[in-house]
This record gives structure tokens, C-alpha cells and sequence, in this order.
């Protein structure tokens, strides 16, 4: 089938009028015209599919009001929905190992290796190319040999490593830091502050256990062949121990410093395309959009909104030197660079036919994963095979 009169996001420039040919689930060939067969599609944009490596959504799914807990299978439903509708075509499911009753059931290890497992099991009847992201807290030691048995048995394709304490990383304003958290809880900021001290209080460790930890994850890691990220960082040196464990992305690093320090040490960096989209980050830490333009972001993750993915493409654009095609980059060629999704990630002849059609508005129109239709509004006229 082809998808004809588009303006077609490639990897290196974007082409005016241009139209795409899916066979068998993959892009077999690439015109630079429109074609009179197939699906017309004149004013809309044709991007590849979005590749999200970090999205904390399914924790909200499953919780979406305090102590309110959904079956999995229904808040991976709503989420597989909702990430195709977004254009996400791959989604890392960020699911947490955190220590302490502040983080809630949901991240304890017990319940995170079960949420695991079922995410793991239900990737074949999913639209969307389901993947598991661990963030391991490297205070919470207890949960290395759960985490082990999960990756020995193939559940998770990405680690992340990551410590909330309170006054460093993406915590390290304390005072933003409460505020944000009388206003999350409903508290005064009196009872926050006290929720702050009592988390510094338990979740500090000796710097000695710290790195035992982090050395051991990155070996399991190594003897596994998967990718490892690191997560908040605001100081070079941390972005040095983490490249020296084998880290390939540096996620949402917290100051420009650390931000460049990642790069020069070969890691990619990611950060949220609601940061790049609001053109600030929530928590008062480094701007997506001053990283960008600085020359230090590699790539956008959904964060929390995968909807957020387009607009934030759009506004980076603006300022990307390679204008849409750079800034599309960030959400689909560059991640399948770094987590090793050779088969995707960019139209071009051979890889997979995941691909976004974006109307007027930068409204999602359709999406495919593997050449099928995963996803219509309602808007192209014409009968889609597969929709």
C-alpha cells in the first residue's frame, strides 16, 4: 500500500509531496512524488514511528487515585491505547524498585515483579511494541536479586539507575521539592517538609553499599546485554561513575554541566518532551529546550505525557539546525540508536513500517506498527486495509 502527497520526516531532510510504499510490514520503497495509488494523504506529515524509552504512565493506569488499584490488564489496555494515539509505536514502561512506604505499594519489589511479569506476558496481544524499563533506586538493595531473576528470565530490556533522595539529583532544590509535594499530597507544607527529613533520614546509605550496588546492577546488566541509563544526574563526576559502569544514556540530567559532560563522555541525553514542549522543567531543573540548544539533547521521552511528543518535536524544530528532520531525530532515530532497535526507527527502505501520519493541527491521523493500522481518528477519508 502506499501512503501518498505527504510531507515525509526523514532521518536526514524532509521531502514535500513525497509518498511511501508498506509491504509485508516493512517500507519498501520510497518516491519522491506523489503516487496515484493508495492512501492520498495531501496536507499531512508522515513521521516515523516514536520511539519512548522512558514513560511513567503505566504506574498512573494502574493507580490513578490514591490507594485506587486497576487490574493490569485494564490499565495496559488504557495505556496501549493512549500511546498509539500519541504515535508511540515502542514504549519503555518505566516501573520502579523504591524503597520506603513514601513511594506507595506500587514500587515495592513485590508488586513491581509481578507488574513485570504481566506486562511481559501480554506484549503479544498489544498495538503498541511493549518493553520494560527498570528503574532500580540503588538505596533499595533488597530488591538486586529480584531484579536479577527478572532479568535472567528475559522480562526487562532497559535499566536505569536512579537515587530520590532528597537534596541531590532531581530533588536537589529542596524547596521546590516541598512545595511540590504539599501540593501533590494535599498537605501543608509544614507536613511536607517533616515527609522530606524523614525520607533523607531512611533512605541515606553509606557511599561504600551505594557503589557495591551500582557495580552490581551494571555487571547483571553487562551479562545480560542490555542497555543501562543513568537517572538525574547534576554533577559531572556522577555522569563520570556512571559512564565508567557502562552507562550508554544519561536520563533527564539535572544541570547543563552534567548534560555535557554525558556527551563528551559518549552517552546520549534524554529528557522530557513535556519539559521541551513547556519549554521548562517542572522541578526548576535544566530546561529540555536550553539542552537542545545548547547541542546536549539526544532524545525525547514521553516523561508522563506521551502526547506531548509532537508538540515538543514542533518546537524544537525551530531552533534545530536540521529543522524538523533534526528534531524528529530525538524521538525516533536516535533512541533506536541507543537501546539497539536496529529494525526501526527511521522511514528507509527495509526497517519496519512504524509510522505516524500527523494532519492539520499536528493531529494524529493514523498510526501503523509493522505496515497495520493501530490507530485512526476518523479523519482520512478513504478506507485504510487493516483499520
Amino acid at each position: 500500500m502506499w501512503v501518498s502527497d505527504v510531507t515525509l520526516v526523514l532521518a536526514d531532510r524532509v521531502v514535500s509531496h513525497g509518498s511511501v510504499r508498506l509491504d509485508g510490514g516493512r517500507i519498501a520503497e520510497i518516491a519522491a512524488q506523489p503516487v496515484p495509488d493508495g492512501l492520498q494523504a495531501a496536507g499531512h506529515t508522515l513521521f516515523a514511528g516514536f520511539i519512548d524509552m522512558h514513560g511513567d504512565m503505566i504506574e498512573q493506569e494502574i493507580e490513578p487515585r490514591v490507594r485506587v488499584d486497576f487490574p493490569v490488564e485494564v490499565a495496559l489496555a488504557a495505556l496501549d491505547a493512549r500511546l498509539a494515539s500519541a504515535g508511540v509505536t515502542t514504549a519503555y514502561a518505566s516501573v520502579s524498585f523504591s524503597r520506603g512506604a513514601a513511594d506507595g505499594g506500587r514500587r515495592s519489589y513485590d508488586h513491581t515483579s509481578g507488574l513485570i511479569r504481566a506486562l511481559a506476558a501480554a506484549r503479544g496481544t498489544a498495538r503498541v511494541d511493549h518493553r520494560i524499563h527498570a528503574r532500580f533506586d540503588i538505596t533499595f538493595d533488597d530488591a538486586v536479586d529480584v531484579l536479577r531473576d527478572l532479568l535472567a528470565r528475559g522480562c526487562v530490556d532497559l535499566v536505569s539507575l536512579m537515587d530520590h533522595t532528597p537534596g541531590q539529583g532531581q530533588y536537589r532544590n529542596l524547596e521546590i521539592h516541598v512545595s511540590n509535594k504539599a501540593a501533590q499530597l494535599g498537605i501543608s507544607e509544614t507536613e511536607a517538609r517533616q515527609s522530606v527529613t524523614d525520607a533523607i533520614a531512611r533512605r541515606t546509605k553509606p557511599q561504600e553499599a551505594l557503589l557495591h550496588t551500582m557495580q552490581t546492577v551494571a555487571a547483571m546488566c553487562r551479562a545480560q546485554g542490555l542497555p543501562l541509563a543513568s537517572h538525574d544526574d547534576d554533577t559531572p563526576r556522577k555522569v563520570d561513575l556512571m559512564a565508567d559502569l557502562g552507562a550508554v544514556i544519561a536520563e533527564f540530567p539535572v544541570t547543563i554541566e552534567a548534560a555535557r559532560t554525558a556527551v563528551a563522555r559518549g552517552l546520549m541525553t534524554a529528557m522530557g518532551a513535556p519539559n521541551a514542549m513547556r519549554g521548562a522543567s517542572y522541578s526548576g531543573n535544566l530546561s529540555a529546550r536550553a539542552a537542545h540548544g545548547a547541542g546536549v539533547l539526544s532524545i525525547l521521552a514521553a516523561d508522563y505525557h506521551p502526547a506531548a511528543i509532537l508538540p515538543a518535536i514542533r518546537a524544537l524544530a525551530a531552533q534545530d539546525p536540521d529543522g524538523l528532520a533534526g528534531a524528529a531525530r530525538l524521538a525516533t532515530v536516535n533512541p533506536a540508536r541507543a537501546l539497539g532497535l536496529k529494525d526501526r526507527g527511521e522511514i528507509a527502505v527495509g526497517k519496519s513500517a512504524d509510522l505516524v501520519l500527523a494532519g492539520p493541527g499536528d493531529r494524529i491521523a493514523l498510526t501503523f506498527r509493522a505496515g497495520a493500522v493501530i490507530y485512526a481518528n476518523g479523519t482520512v477519508g478513504r478506507l485504510v486495509p487493516g483499520a
